[in-house]
């Protein structure tokens, strides 16, 4: 497909399948975290006197998860933007300029708001 070729209906019906899944995969990531991190590290370092290193590796852990919990929700909220872009008709152009996303760019990245030379 040529870059300005104009998005037919077959390949935003794919896109939307991929962002869906996409969707998916993250909403699950997220519910995984929340059923991994019930405190099971800290009941085990209770058993030893709550050695100083110990606590620095259960907060640093912490603060990771934390971390990638908040990459995910924004991933979330890029795969929603980008959802509500197929319904709306505006997916597939940039946000900046209004010109069309060269397909190849939204097939690597289904979620692109804006042309490769728009981006900050």
């Amino acid at each position: 497909m040529t870059k300005h070729e104009k998005l037919t209906d077959e390949k935003i019906n794919y896109f939307k399948k991929q962002l869906l899944e996409m969707k998916k995969e993250n909403e699950e990531l997220i519910n995984k975290n929340k059923d991994i991190r019930p405190n099971d590290a800290i009941g085990e370092l209770a058993d030893y006197d709550n050695h100083p290193a110990d606590m620095g590796t259960e907060q640093f852990e912490q603060e990771r998860d934390a971390g990638l919990d908040m990459v995910i929700k924004e991933r979330l909220q890029e795969i929603d933007a980008a959802l509500n872009r197929i319904e709306n008709g505006t997916y597939g152009y940039s946000e900046k300029s209004g010109k069309p996303i060269p397909i190849e760019r939204l097939e690597a990245q289904p979620m692109a708001r804006n042309l490769v030379e728009e981006e900050e």
